[in-house]
């Protein structure tokens, strides 16, 4: 039997494969179908590392098992191509990203045709297509046309939304705020980890010891203006439905503790918008008056001026509560501290 010569045996078998497209998924396949994703790699300049291939090198394994058992196996390679590496690059050196990644996607694909992994080429994408990406900003749509529905638990278009008659009566710019407040994406001011050499948003992963991980510059945390997805709302589907999954228990268990279902009530705290009474607190009279009204309108959906909603678990020990801490970036912090004090919480919210 001759010598296993790698550079001469794998070569030859790899451009067998391509010329003949051996892994090549049919469009209308027969028999058994199964699908295999691997985690899309980011291209980068250095190439591939040595994560890469240990991970691409079981799933591969599995698919040419699953090929020998008359399987129809379709695996197809991708590239996770937007990111702040290109961005920081193109900035530094003036070259457009698409042309950086293109360059580095190129190295990834013949380094992993180099491995012999048995993707469907045919099938390869990158996120920075805009035959991709154009999907990508369709489902965003679809996302802020849509509201949740509690009583169907599902999503429906938002001109289902029924508007209140209150809402109604005061315009279209009240019809357009109602429906903002019921959408699935919508916007919201949220602290973010903002890096100011960088110029750009960092995840917390990317931010060590008050340090952004590339380049090592100082990150401070501030409010912005983002859009948001309103995934809460299917929490309890999402919980629900991991019953009916073919999933291990301790799968479900993490996938529960991440969903995070929490059982508790909504509390309005009276804080009023006059400030006649002793000591700054809300005149008597208003608060008679928030107190009486408040039996008749119901529970809003969102807490006026003239109060701090909070949420807890606990309603029942509220009448032991002696104080109540507000978040830094709470937007009543300024309006409720004292002139003496406003020096000193200034410098400590920052």
């Amino acid at each position: 039997m001759p010598r296993y010569n790698p550079a001469a045996i794998e070569p030859k078998w790899q451009n067998y494969w391509a010329q003949h497209k051996t892994f090549a998924t049919p469009r209308l396949p027969r028999g058994p179908k199964l699908y295999v994703l691997d985690m899309f790699p980011y291209p980068s300049g250095d190439g591939l590392h040595v994560g890469h291939p240990e991970g691409y090198t079981a799933t591969d394994i599995f698919c040419r098992f699953e090929r020998m058992r008359g399987k129809s196996v379709m695996h197809p390679m991708g590239w996770d191509a937007f990111g702040l590496p290109a961005e920081q690059h193109a900035k530094k050196t003036g070259t457009p990203p698409r042309v950086t990644t293109k360059k580095n996607i190129a190295t990834f694909r013949r380094q992993l045709q180099m491995l012999g992994f048995s993707y469907d080429w045919d099938r390869e994408l990158a996120t920075t297509d805009p035959e991709y990406f154009r999907w990508t900003q369709w489902i965003f749509l679809q996302i802020f046309d849509t509201w949740f529905d509690h009583q169907k638990q599902r999503g429906r278009p938002i001109s289902e939304l029924s508007i209140p008659a209150e809402i109604t009566v005061k315009g279209s710019e009240a019809v357009r705020r109602y429906q903002d407040q019921h959408r699935l994406a919508y916007q919201s001011e949220a602290p973010v980890n903002w890096c100011p050499a960088l110029g750009t948003v960092l995840a917390n992963e990317e931010v060590i010891g008050g340090l952004s991980e590339r380049g090592g510059h100082p990150v401070t945390r501030l409010p912005l203006r983002q859009w948001m997805l309103r995934i809460t709302a299917y929490a309890d589907r999402l919980e629900n439905d991991l019953a009916g999954l073919d999933w291990p228990e301790s799968i479900k268990t993490l996938q529960r503790n991440w969903i995070g279902r929490s059982t508790g009530a909504e509390v309005d705290f009276f804080i009023g918008t006059e400030t006649s009474g002793p000591q700054g607190q809300p005149s008597p009279v208003e608060f008679k008056t928030w107190r009486n009204t408040r039996p008749v309108s119901g529970f809003p959906r969102t807490g006026g001026d003239d109060v701090i909603r909070i949420y807890t678990t606990r309603p029942d020990t509220l009448y032991g509560a002696t104080y109540m801490v507000l978040s830094p970036e709470h937007p009543f912090v300024e309006r409720l501290t004292k002139p003496a004090q406003a020096a000193a919480v200034r410098a400590y919210r920052e």
